[in-house]
């Protein structure tokens, strides 16, 4: 494929896209968020809708989105009855994507999305386009600077890296990144059969895909620190939640073998080429 770092200003995306996203408590950050994701969507896709998932949030999240839907129909907005979390949040907003490509950004937008139209056009060639926080080989672990760039705390970050360690020493999955932002044909991921309830689903969606012969094109994404709200991924709840589904789902499908038949597809790290 052409190398898309090359080209001009792109024209818009040619097919339709979904944005997720999900939100728990973030009064503080949903209009802001709204807005950038409005922006980025209009100037990539003429045809595209923000789906966002309420969590079950206790303050004002969910009136402040709907005072802006009342100006922006593009908006979705769907309510969990009470806090379920990132796993079932992430798979709802899945099953309520109407286009034909999804991906998703944080609320507290930590990815650099300023590529996406690239993004989007990898996916008229690969199957899957993840976004990776880029510095190559294992020695990114023991960078100290690497370390600080990648979340917003060194704490997370090594969190971030011992799952991504774990996943992929069980899993032989051979991503470089296995969270972050990953685009999808929504038919192709609405057709997954989702298992975990954690943060774990996001790592499940592309063992799957790579399990059922699905190209993945890995793209460079920078990490944003956190400015407003608070972060939910690395409490402690959140972190045995992912640990258990990660484990159990190791031992059904890789030891016991109830994953069905395996053929591996194919990852096409940064630079690289189908």
């Amino acid at each position: 494929m052409q190398d898309l770092n090359h080209l001009p200003v792109m024209p818009k995306f040619d097919h339709s896209v979904s944005l997720l996203c999900w939100a728990y408590n973030e009064e503080d950050s949903i209009e802001g968020y709204l807005n950038r994701a409005a922006n980025l969507m209009e100037s990539v896709a003429d045809d595209y809708e923000i789906v966002l998932i309420d969590d079950g949030s206790t303050d004002k999240t969910y009136q402040i989105a709907e005072n802006y839907q009342k100006n922006n129909p593009r908006l979705k907005i769907f309510r969990n009855g009470k806090n379920l979390n990132v796993g079932f949040s992430c798979k709802r907003a899945i099953k309520e994507a109407t286009k034909e490509f999804l991906f998703w950004q944080t609320i507290d937008w930590c990815y650099e999305l300023s590529d996406v139209r690239k993004f989007l056009e990898y996916l008229k060639s690969y199957d899957i386009v993840q976004c990776v926080r880029q510095k190559p080989g294992l020695r990114r672990f023991f960078n100290a600077k690497y370390m600080a760039s990648r979340s917003d705390n060194i704490k997370k970050a090594v969190v971030s890296v011992i799952n991504y360690t774990i996943i992929r020493l069980l899993f032989r999955v051979p991503v470089s990144d296995f969270q972050n932002v990953t685009f999808y044909s929504t038919k192709w991921i609405q057709s997954v059969e989702f298992e975990a309830d954690s943060s774990f689903l996001n790592p499940e969606g592309l063992i799957k895909s790579y399990w059922h012969g699905k190209t993945i094109k890995e793209v460079p994404i920078n990490f944003i620190p956190r400015k407003e709200g608070c972060a939910k991924g690395t409490k402690l709840k959140a972190i045995i939640k992912s640990i258990r589904d990660i484990f159990t789902l190791w031992f059904k499908w890789v030891v016991l073998g109830k994953r069905g038949k395996i053929i591996k597809g194919k990852v096409y790290k940064i630079g690289e080429s189908a």
